[in-house]
């Protein structure tokens, strides 16, 4: 069984509206997607209260990303 790969995306590094192609496949990953349809999150780690990373996988090809660089931001404000 082939091993998915697993990739870093430091979100400060990203500009625009925080959508980014996955690095295997391509396909547009979009925050402001919820519906879960390119990507689903596997794991959310916390800091206190604040959101440190994600763990996402794409439903494209499979791999599993991990979104790092969150702003220091409590949840509360991010919705």
């Amino acid at each position: 069984m082939a091993r998915k790969s697993t990739y870093v995306i430091d979100l400060t590094k990203i500009e625009g509206d925080g959508s980014f192609p996955c690095p295997k496949c391509g396909a547009l990953i979009s925050p402001d997607d919820e519906t879960e349809t390119v990507y689903t999150i596997l794991e959310t780690k916390m800091r206190g209260e604040e959101l440190e990373e994600l763990i996402i996988q794409c439903k494209v090809c499979g791999s599993k990303i991990r979104l790092t660089g969150f702003l220091s931001c409590p949840m509360n404000q991010l919705e």
